[in-house]
């Protein structure tokens, strides 16, 4: 199974949008102190998540999704997926 995900982060009110087959390995990465866009804080939460069967499927909607370039845009998904 492979995810397609959002994740926030309260410090920066920010969105970070990527795909993975180990959810819960790669937001542990996306908290570690590390080099790159999410290894300056460490309050990732999952706020938003996709199910796929394929590698392609998950990567295929994060670039639908990164396309968008609108923070309101991911907000209002995110908010359909609480309702």
């Amino acid at each position: 199974m492979f995810y397609f995900y959002i994740l926030y982060s309260t410090t920066t009110d920010q969105f970070y949008i990527g795909h993975t087959s180990d959810l819960q390995g790669r937001l542990k990465k996306h908290n570690s102190n590390h080099k790159g866009f999410t290894g300056k804080v460490n309050d990732w939460g999952i706020v938003y998540k996709e199910s796929y069967q394929t590698k392609e499927l998950a990567y295929a909607r994060e670039r639908q999704v990164k396309k968008w370039k609108s923070k309101v845009r991911i907000q209002e998904l995110i908010i359909k997926y609480d309702s």
